[in-house]
């Protein structure tokens, strides 16, 4: 299997690349945004092991433009940053996994196993219901082209109505998910926040169920 390791660090790049080769694999490596961006794309490469900070072009802006492209390469993300809202940033992007530095090689070896036998997945990085969009790398809604502008819990509400599409939503489910789970919150808080969206989005596209929740449809 080939890999492509795009990292700037030239001794954890040299590192990574005769133990990967030490396993079977075949590895090229980059050093920098554009020129693993320009590989990534006609490699033919299994799998790619992405450095987030990287000259030129970032991990991030990598990752999200392949999946703009519709390029599903599996990608794990490598990264000083260890925070949550990093993480969550890099698999928001597109990246399938993320490992902080410094980690285990033998964790990340187990890490890209299970990645090559996922496969390249099929799904979009994007939301998309109907002429709904929303991106989260950019936290960016629009509707037939137009931006809509959302509060956070606006944001928040929409995009996990939208992950759960053509299904129905409870306003208990709502309410664990989308709400501070520490703060107590009147159940008809969901209520309010389910009006606001119909107003800027219109009523047909976010349905009541009587008695059961909200089903979101195209």
């Amino acid at each position: 299997m080939r890999l492509l390791v795009v990292e700037d660090e030239a001794r954890l790049a040299t590192a990574l690349q005769r133990g990967l080769q030490g396993e079977g694999f075949a590895v090229d490596v980059a050093g920098d945004g554009p020129t693993g961006l320009e590989m990534a794309r006609h490699g033919g490469y299994d799998a790619m092991i992405l450095d987030v900070m990287l000259p030129g072009l970032s991990g991030y802006r990598v990752v999200r433009q392949l999946r703009a492209e519709e390029h599903w390469l599996p990608v794990l993300m490598l990264s000083a940053k260890d925070g949550e809202y990093d993480q969550a940033d890099g698999l928001d992007c597109g990246a399938d996994d993320y490992l902080t530095k410094p980690f285990s090689y033998v964790v990340l070896l187990a890490r890209l196993r299970a990645l090559l036998r996922r496969g390249a997945p099929q799904r979009p990085a994007v939301l998309t219901v109907g002429a709904l969009r929303l991106d989260p790398a950019e936290r960016r809604v629009t509707l037939d082209g137009a931006e809509i502008a959302l509060t956070v819990r606006e944001y928040t509400l929409l995009e996990y109505l939208m992950r759960r599409a053509g299904e129905v939503v409870s306003k208990t489910e709502l309410l664990d998910h989308v709400w501070d789970a520490s703060i107590e919150t009147a159940p008809n808080a969901v209520e309010v926040y389910v009006g606001y969206l119909r107003r800027k989005l219109g009523r047909d596209i976010l349905e009541t169920v009587r008695g059961a929740g909200y089903r979101l449809s195209s």
